[in-house]
């Protein structure tokens, strides 16, 4: 990630967990987490692991809602208008500090309406591109854009992934045609089929592709190489300093939740984060187990809030 978030060392839960002991009788009923994607992807995956294990040391239920719409900010809007009593919780993504500045309508604020608790995990996307063009990094892939400017079509599934392509594009100082798609699958059809050319990707959805010579990766877009595809550098080894654009994971709550609450909430998150199954089921997909402090993910959310806001303006760019 673009902060390095250590997973909170022991001296601190107990510091937290003193803090904590005025959030007596919570929890008193199930906990219900709102996942703004359907059911099966990687944020859905997430959640419900760390969800299992949140149940068995909170002593209640954990409830996966998934809110599905809008690139996520339906479900984000639900859980911001949500009661501040620590039983509706957000599984946050990159969406919540993209999408109030790229799309009309959207009435939540990422700092504003909510209590951030914990980062959780981070998944790098994979720079990708059709066989059949003649590179086989990025250096050679920036040439032929700058040879041809305009001539390339990139895919996005979403504005983390967009955004990406984006911040890739001005720090190389290349030109790609957008092609916008509403799933991961699609977009990677088509990559395939050599319909588009170039991708920002999941590097869940893009590595069997890849490993079956589908497709060619040319570098991750996480500050350091990814432990699901070591052979492939990150940008920032290859002439993209400090580039780090990872999607990410975490858990918030609706604003002004008792403090107390927060502090529980958090002191749970990081003990399953520190659980060998948990960590093993999470890099199974990809995931690399963060963790955090709420006052380290606060001033994440923030310092995401105001790079892709100031992308969006710079760029001008559009929903579509």
């Amino acid at each position: 990630m673009r902060r390095s978030l250590a997973i909170v060392v022991i001296g601190f839960h107990g510091a937290l967990l003193a803090e904590s002991a005025g959030a007596q009788g919570f929890p008193a009923k199930a906990i219900r987490i709102i996942v703004p994607f359907a059911a099966g992807g990687s944020t859905d995956v997430i959640a419900r692991v760390v969800g299992q294990k949140m149940a068995d040391g909170l002593g209640q239920q954990v409830v996966i809602d998934n809110r599905p719409g809008a690139a996520s900010s339906l479900g984000t809007e639900i859980a911001a208008r949500a009661a501040p009593d620590g039983y509706t919780l957000l599984m946050g993504t990159p969406g919540l500090t993209i999408n109030p500045n790229l799309y009309a309508g959207v009435n939540f604020h990422p700092v504003r309406d909510f209590t951030p608790i914990s980062l959780m995990a981070s998944v790098p996307l994979v720079l990708v591109v059709h066989p059949s063009l003649p590179v086989q990094n990025v250096r050679q892939l920036v040439s032929l854009a700058k040879a041809r400017p305009g001539a390339l079509n990139y895919a996005s599934n979403g504005s983390s992934t967009h955004l990406t392509a984006e911040l890739f594009m001005q720090q190389a100082g290349i030109s790609m045609v957008h092609v916008p798609y509403k799933g991961s699958a699609p977009a990677t059809n088509d990559l395939i089929a050599g319909q588009v050319q170039v991708a920002m990707d999941n590097i869940l959805s893009a590595l069997p592709h890849v490993k079956a010579g589908k497709l060619r990766a040319l570098a991750v877009t996480s500050a350091k190489r990814a432990v699901s595809a070591p052979q492939t550098p990150a940008l920032a080894e290859v002439g993209f300093a400090n580039f780090d654009a990872s999607s990410w994971f975490g858990l918030l709550a609706p604003a002004n939740v008792h403090r107390d609450v927060v502090v529980q909430l958090s002191v749970t998150v990081q003990k399953v984060l520190q659980n060998n199954e948990v960590r093993e089921r999470l890099s199974n997909i990809g995931a690399d187990t963060v963790g955090g402090t709420p006052e380290q993910f606060s001033a994440f959310i923030a310092n995401e809030y105001e790079r892709w806001s100031r992308l969006i303006r710079e760029r001008r760019i559009k929903s579509h």
